[in-house]
């Protein structure tokens, strides 16, 4: 990895003593997450003038669309902000594209059809790049979204929902 300047997000990459050496019985597994001692561990992070690290989302949580990393949180948080919501209301995946990789596709929950048309409206003319922004279509109603016992968002279940929905 190349070091990124500070306040910036990359992918946080972690070395020492204290890092596992690998995946037993698992080469293939073990490659994919180290690299000349680096661990890869999925997480997007920044740190801060005083040295202290935030991690602001994890890799997983993008999708790839037409070679460009599009961020599943900050998309949520961007349709939170239009529909002046404070619950979690939509949740963002990407399921598989023929033309570009990945597609977006956005359920939501407690929420009218008109109401989302207008959050949707208000996305077209925000500032996100526009392979941010999920089109219309790609929206579905779900009766609840799914969490864990943990009260985290399933995002296994949300992905399978989405691609059971989409066309």
């Amino acid at each position: 990895g190349v070091p990124v300047a500070l306040g910036q997000a990359g992918l946080l990459l972690v070395k020492g003593p204290n890092v596992m050496q690998g995946y037993l019985g698992q080469a293939e597994k073990t490659a994919e997450v180290l690299r000349d001692g680096w661990y890869t561990t999925g997480d997007i992070a920044a740190m801060d003038q005083d040295g202290f690290l935030a991690i602001t989302d994890r890799l997983s949580r993008f999708s790839k669309i037409g070679g460009e990393m599009v961020p599943h949180i900050k998309v949520e948080e961007q349709l939170h902000e239009l529909g002046s919501l404070t619950d979690q209301t939509f949740a963002l995946t990407g399921v598989p594209d023929e033309r570009k990789g990945e597609r977006l596709v956005v359920l939501y929950q407690n929420l009218d059809e008109s109401a989302v048309q207008s959050i949707v409206e208000k996305l077209n003319g925000c500032d996100l790049p526009n392979i941010w922004k999920p089109r219309g279509d790609q929206f579905f109603k779900v009766e609840a979204l799914p969490y864990l016992g943990t009260g985290k968002l399933d995002l296994k279940h949300v992905k399978t929902l989405a691609t059971e929905l989409s066309p």
